[in-house]
């Protein structure tokens, strides 16, 4: 039981209690590349109080009364909407959700104009997806309302990140030298680049195996910044998956993408997909994850995808304990 752990048992089903959070320095939370291996070990630590909140029959404590919660998406969502607001009501926060297509945005609103009239409503929080890249970051330039990004474009998607390393270590443990391989369309995965920045903080190599068409020379800076210890590309996943002991295959975003960077949906499977077969030349035991939604038969194997190795729900149940954390360090956690 870590100490916070031990100090929300004692709090019973009250309030949060106290936590000394001085190394926290985010007043938005915008991608994991300016984090620190301090910040990151105090949400996992919060989080792990609220997964013993979520194990409980009555899943809510009133720490974020009295706080408003937004959510805006200009993107469809299914895991990362439901957890960032059943993240805000299980610590009593009020939500307000706002479909963009019903938005003014719809009717020719800027995106700054309708997230100032959510900071005039005296909103504390705003969690944003929007599908061009930098939109949470120009957000966070213009308002004075906390923004977690929630996904932008190709960019970055930090939350997802976060519950993936922490998903991560409550499998393995420490992670320092373990290996982890990301699979397919690395081009516009904003998931693999927040775990890329998310992972050197603990030691973890990345190699990436993208088909030689999916992965842009943008990426060859990321990797430059990062060193070549932490991650590399190899396009060949049978060399990739040797002694792996994370793998996570990425969904094929053919919205994003023009036609033509693949020959074939047939030939992406025969070599890139997850199965049984290639799995066997990982570690024994390694884990499988995907950040969702899952393209079953393309990217992963049905065996694989619902095996023993597999941790995808266990991802989606972190989910929720991370964004509770990230929440109660963004809207209640520190003096104001």
């Amino acid at each position: 039981m870590s100490l916070y752990e031990a100090k929300l048992s004692a709090a019973g089903q009250g309030t949060l209690p106290p936590l000394s959070i001085g190394s926290w320095q985010h007043k938005h939370v915008l991608d994991l590349d300016d984090f620190s291996r301090e910040e990151i070990d105090l949400v996992f630590e919060i989080a792990d109080g609220m997964v013993e909140i979520l194990a409980r029959d009555v899943k809510k404590v009133p720490t974020l009364r009295g706080k408003t919660i937004a959510t805006m998406f200009f993107e469809p969502s299914t895991r990362t909407r439901a957890s960032f607001e059943l993240a805000a009501k299980y610590l009593g926060a009020d939500t307000v959700s706002l479909d963009a297509v019903k938005s003014s945005v719809a009717k020719g609103e800027s995106l700054i104009d309708s997230l100032r009239t959510l900071q005039a409503l005296e909103i504390d929080t705003i969690i944003i997806r929007h599908p061009c890249s930098g939109a949470a970051c120009i957000a966070a330039q213009h308002l004075e309302t906390s923004i977690i990004n929630a996904g932008d474009g190709c960019h970055a998607h930090p939350s997802q990140g976060l519950l993936d390393i922490y998903t991560m270590k409550r499998q393995l443990g420490d992670l320092s030298g373990k290996k982890m391989v990301i699979i397919g369309d690395i081009m516009h995965s904003r998931v693999a680049r927040s775990n890329i920045w998310g992972t050197r903080t603990f030691g973890i190599s990345v190699v990436l195996c993208p088909p030689p068409t999916l992965v842009q020379h943008g990426m060859s800076e990321m990797i430059e910044r990062c060193g070549l210890n932490h991650v590399r590309i190899e396009h060949k996943l049978d060399a990739a998956l040797e002694d792996a002991d994370i793998i996570m295959p990425l969904r094929l975003q053919k919205e994003r993408q023009p036609s033509g960077l693949i020959p074939s949906i047939r030939e992406y499977i025969q070599q890139y997909q997850l199965n049984p077969k290639r799995l066997l030349r990982a570690r024994p035991g390694a884990i499988v994850m995907h950040p969702g939604p899952m393209n079953e038969g393309i990217e992963i194997s049905h065996d694989v995808a619902y095996g023993s190795n597999s941790l995808i729900e266990q991802q989606v149940t972190n989910g929720v304990a991370i964004r509770m954390a990230l929440l109660y360090l963004i809207s209640g956690g520190k003096n104001r």
